[in-house]
């Protein structure tokens, strides 16, 4: 077994094809679209590589079969605020052998180390920790879009080579025929009607006010995290290009004080119930497949990717009501059936609670490990 470097346009093929060989019985898998994937490692298109670098490798057998890749990355805004100078490894897919997992590892660990990185936490993305975060250890049901999935083995694979659990990011569910419980409206209701506030969806007409709006509420929102750094406006921009082809304007909402942007909830579709025919490719073909599941198929589940407000508006109840929200809007649709509340550290306690009020259980759990050499 060797590992290989990506460094062109076959094995850059290669990477992105293994999984469709792992996950070929797997009837749970939905594979990302390959255009998603390729653009993390695109330096003209990811805007982290202005601060930052990544590699990536896959790994091949002695008949010169894919059997894993992995990739690796040094945030330069966060690599050095830890107390070790701490890089990543994702995208971590391979077969059930311990010897090819060590290799993969290895190779990332040591590319890392070469760069002065003493620790490396993953799996995660060379982005923003609302997609592609973490290794899925509980609930190995069909993921949304954007959400890791891995076999259960990995695990096992990862904690064998000396990783150690750093936190876990929850996943709860709401079943949306289900009303939420009368205590959590009434809370919603009234904070929906105190004076001076406001909620309003965003709009691509009005995108730039909404990007500015949502950069203001970020930064303030999560500048006490550990390792914090304030979110830059290309990268918004680039999500939200992203999300453009499955954005749903009216399951985006915004809450003002006299104006002030303080609170919002960015909700998605989960569109892989769509794109799990197309197989990662939009292609020509893939792209009638998609239409024609679109036009013939209802999407009947939605994610909250993310939920932020501002430190000293919180606890004044916004975020029951920024869900109020979202029930008001999708529930005369008559067409969903569950909301994903999505991406919540166990650290977050006050999140947490709140996805408890309106009586959400935990779905799944998608675990961020770290390991450190030095």
């Amino acid at each position: 077994m060797q590992t290989l470097k990506v460094t062109d346009r076959s094995s850059a093929r290669k990477f992105l094809d293994l999984p469709r060989t792992l996950y070929k019985n797997d009837a749970s898998w939905v594979c990302p679209l390959d255009k998603e994937i390729s653009a993390i490692f695109d330096t003209g298109r990811n805007p982290f590589f202005s601060h930052g670098s990544c590699a990536r490798w896959i790994l091949i057998d002695e008949r010169g079969k894919t059997i894993g890749r992995i990739a690796a990355f040094i945030n330069d805004q966060k690599a050095r605020k830890h107390a070790q100078p701490t890089g990543g490894m994702g995208f971590f897919e391979c077969i059930e052998n311990d010897e090819a997992a060590r290799l993969l590892l290895d190779t990332a660990r040591q590319w890392l180390g070469q760069a002065g990185m003493q620790a490396m936490e993953g799996p995660i993305n060379f982005g923003e920790n609302d997609k592609y975060w973490g290794l899925l250890v509980e609930g190995f049901h069909t993921p949304s879009l954007g959400m890791n999935y891995n076999p259960p083995y990995y695990q096992r694979l990862l904690e064998s080579y000396g990783f150690t659990k750093s936190y876990d990011q929850l996943t709860n569910f709401l079943d949306a025929t289900v009303p939420l419980p009368e205590r959590f409206t009434k809370i919603a209701d009234w904070v929906m009607k105190k004076p001076g506030y406001s909620f309003e969806h965003f709009s691509l007409g009005q995108k730039e006010k909404y990007f500015a709006d949502f950069l203001e509420i970020y930064n303030d929102a999560w500048s006490d995290f550990e390792s914090f750094t304030p979110l830059e406006y290309s990268t918004i921009r680039e999500s939200f290009r992203q999300m453009r082809p499955v954005m749903d304007e009216k399951i985006i909402w915004f809450a003002y004080y006299e104006g002030e942007p303080v609170a919002f909830v960015l909700c998605l579709p989960d569109v892989n119930q769509l794109l799990k025919p197309v197989r990662g490719k939009l292609d020509l073909l893939g792209k009638l497949k998609f239409l024609w599941y679109k036009n013939t198929r209802t999407i009947d589940r939605l994610r909250i990717t993310i939920m932020g407000c501002k430190k000293k508006f919180q606890q004044h109840g916004l975020e029951s009501a920024l869900i109020r929200c979202l029930q008001l809007e999708v529930l005369p649709r008559g067409t969903i059936k569950g909301v994903e509340l999505a991406w919540v550290g166990d650290f977050n306690k006050k999140m947490l609670a709140l996805h408890e009020a309106t009586g959400a259980r935990k779905e799944k759990v998608h675990r961020t490990y770290r390991y450190s050499w030095n």
